[in-house]
């Protein structure tokens, strides 16, 4: 049996420059998709998949962040005055318990491996899971709860993937796949960023890993690479060769790059459309630009 995954590291110290001026004052994990910030998606999908501690890896100027979490007696006074039950829940939801969140500085702007080793001496000699804030999964069932469920099978480190078009390959981590078993597939390596012509598959690595103490061991003992910096899929693909299996697990769901402006847009009309309090009203509204639109032309 499996050792359950109950840390997660979310490496969060990226500037946002794509987002300027916004990111200006306001972190990108902040910026709110329709009426959640990104990093509310991330922690409830997180909660789902049993995660219990929560290592935030951080950069100067994102107080705003670690505020997010924490109580808010006035706003909260002033929601029971006015007997606002259902925003008052809503609020409570944001919320974190003591000690149930670690914030730790990223000094310097060397990568995601480096942000993951950032963290080694909290996860300590425990699998944990990595999630990006900036892939947003729509899906019935959290992404990382799909992957907890498949990781309780199998063990080794697992990477969420998903098919992308083979001219994209150049933007992702890109699977080599050994053995394809349906929602699994069991790796041979992994290519970071390989142009078009030379990418082993179009299964591409996106933000959600579950990993072993092992990966952390490569990632002390790694040098920075290309562009100066300290690739993760490096020290997973290095368990291969260490003779450890390394699975990508084909999820279901939508993924949203809201890490760029075109991704942040299609996730909100894609998250606006689909609430109930929201949809109906939305989508007529699109209709009827979408219809004056044409009508213009």
């Amino acid at each position: 049996m499996q050792k359950k995954v109950t840390k997660a590291i979310f490496p969060v110290a990226g500037l946002g420059t794509r987002f300027l001026p916004a990111t200006k004052s306001v972190p990108k994990e902040i910026m709110t998709l329709v009426d959640r910030p990104l990093i509310q998606y991330a922690i409830d999908e997180a909660r789902e998949a049993g995660i219990k501690e929560f290592i935030f890896v951080t950069a100067r100027g994102k107080g705003a962040l670690e505020d997010y979490f924490d109580r808010a007696p006035q706003l909260e006074q002033e929601l029971k005055s006015k007997n606002k039950t259902e925003l008052l829940d809503v609020l409570k939801s944001t919320y974190m318990d003591s000690g149930a969140i670690a914030y730790i500085r990223q000094h310097q702007a060397l990568g995601l491996g480096h942000a993951v080793r950032c963290a080694h001496r909290l996860v300590a000699n425990e699998p944990f899971a990595v999630i990006l804030p900036d892939d947003v999964i729509a899906s019935e069932t959290g992404c990382l709860k799909q992957m907890v469920d498949a990781y309780a099978e199998t063990g080794g480190c697992m990477v969420a993937a998903m098919e992308v078009a083979q001219a994209d390959t150049s933007a992702y981590g890109v699977l080599d796949v050994k053995e394809d078993i349906g929602s699994l597939v069991s790796v041979r390596g992994m290519v970071e960023k390989p142009s078009a012509n030379e990418a082993p598959s179009n299964l591409a690595v996106i933000g959600r890993y579950i990993l072993t103490p092992d990966v952390l061991k490569n990632l002390r003992k790694q040098t920075a690479g290309a562009a100066g910096e300290i690739q993760l899929t490096d020290s997973i693909a290095a368990e291969i060769d260490q003779g450890r299996e390394i699975y990508g697990y084909r999820f279901a769901g939508q993924r949203y790059d809201c890490g760029s402006k075109m991704g942040f847009l299609q996730a909100t009309v894609a998250f606006g459309l689909a609430r109930d309090d929201l949809g109906d009203e939305f989508r007529v509204y699109l209709e009827e630009m979408v219809a004056s639109r044409k009508a213009a032309q």
